[in-house]
């Protein structure tokens, strides 16, 4: 059954906070007291950054691959998308203190992991399961006709057209050794606010004809900064270029909220 005909949530960037997620997806009746699936039916989408800065970002990746399996035990659907700290976390686990190019001395995943918020824990007790889930995440997706990425930028146009297209180049990527095309999709993907200022409208409007979809839904990005107030006064999404985009990453991490928000949302 499409995600048409249930009720759709999607999460904003949990940054570790796995019990301010918790927290958040009970309040939407999504989970209960133990942190079990309790949603039913009803569909659920993170836009990904799940580690760093946070004190327990892989316990958040085995709780939303946990929520995935009960999820569909139910006749509901979890899934989500790959953020540019996952990719950040995967490439310091694979390549770690490599340079990126001879050119480059002192440019590794590893040192621009520790800068990002790279978080020792996270690292020690990523396994095998858990990289193999993440490496099989789309970076795009529809829900409800909303286009959903995680980061604010049209830069997952470089690998394609299409979606799905896009999709299946960023997961060959992935499986592949080749640390500069690594490096180079996390590069991509750290750009943001596309969609912003003067231009941003015509931006969305753009990557909306391109990919499909009525309006963006991302993370990435935190709200705070965009409108000028300090993440704990932020209470919900952020609409911008004229209704086109919509932004969810409250800041959790420097506190804010952990944002899950229906769809279609309506201010």
């Amino acid at each position: 059954m499409s995600d048409d005909q249930q009720p759709t949530y999607v999460v904003g960037d949990v940054h570790g906070h796995r019990e301010a997620l918790e927290d958040a997806l009970a309040e939407h009746g999504l989970v209960d007291e133990a942190g079990d699936w309790s949603g039913g039916s009803s569909h659920l989408w993170f836009v990904g950054d799940f580690v760093d800065r946070g004190p327990d970002g892989i316990g958040v990746i085995e709780l939303v691959m946990r929520l995935q399996e009960q999820a569909a035990e139910a006749g509901g659907y979890v899934q989500t998308l790959l953020g540019n700290h996952e990719i950040l976390l995967l490439g310091t686990h694979r390549f770690g203190d490599t340079e990126i190019a001879p050119d480059t001395p002192g440019r590794t995943f590893a040192r621009s992991w520790l800068i990002n918020g790279g978080q020792a824990d996270d690292l020690e007790h990523l396994r095998e399961r858990h990289v193999e889930w993440l490496v099989s995440r789309p970076v795009l997706a529809h829900a409800v006709d909303h286009l959903l990425l995680h980061s604010d930028t049209m830069e997952y146009l470089h690998w394609g057209d299409e979606l799905e297209g896009i999709n299946a180049a960023v997961q060959a990527v992935l499986a592949g050794d080749d640390l500069e095309q690594w490096w180079e999709l996390w590069r991509r993907l750290t750009t943001r606010y596309a969609f912003r200022g003067d231009n941003g409208a015509d931006a969305a409007e753009r990557m909306l004809e391109q990919l499909g979809g009525t309006r963006i839904v991302h993370g990435h990005s935190v709200i705070a900064d965009q409108v000028g107030l300090p993440p704990m006064e932020i209470s919900g999404p952020h609409s911008y270029a004229g209704g086109r985009v919509l932004g969810i990453d409250a800041g959790v991490f420097a506190g804010g909220p952990c944002l899950v928000v229906r769809l279609p949302w309506e201010s």
